[in-house]
């Protein structure tokens, strides 16, 4: 089916990069791996990584800014932050059955989350940044434990 050069699969990889995608499996099932263009095939698996590292701090952070408004402003508490809180654990769940290796990483990154969702939380409350402790109120198991909701 396929036959092409690697010159080729270089420049289909900036023209169609879709396209390259399935050529490229097609060469790794055929064992085709002196075809494989190597140096964007590496690109996009350590992007891989990235990637799935950025979603993971992006749910945790929006995450920590719900939990923080449903502490700090109980008066508005809602179905849509309940529904948000519940979201975001269960893509932070679902990442870790994927990838156990991550849940690590999680905890690595918590202390950095938790300041940048505190920062988002005044943003977007209104309310003092000061308002928000400089440590998380809750602990890493508390934040992902579906039947904890800060009083």
């Amino acid at each position: 089916m396929i036959n092409q050069s690697v010159s080729k699969t270089n420049s289909l990889y900036a023209q169609d990069y879709q396209l390259w995608l399935e050529q490229t499996a097609y060469l790794l099932k055929n064992k085709n791996f002196s075809a494989l263009e190597l140096e964007n095939l590496i690109e996009e698996i350590e992007s891989m990584g990235r990637s799935e590292k950025n979603a993971l701090r992006s749910n945790v952070r929006v995450l920590i800014m719900h939990l923080l408004k449903y502490k700090f402003q109980p008066q508005n508490r809602s179905n849509s932050w309940l529904y948000t809180i519940y979201e975001h654990r269960q893509r932070l769940q679902e990442a870790f059955l994927d990838s156990p290796s991550l849940k690590s990483y999680y905890i690595e990154v918590f202390d950095n989350c938790y300041q940048h969702g505190r920062k988002e939380a005044s943003i977007e409350t209104g309310l003092p940044l000061s308002i928000f402790p400089q440590e998380s109120p809750f602990s890493v198991d508390e934040t992902l434990d579906s039947d904890f909701f800060p009083s």
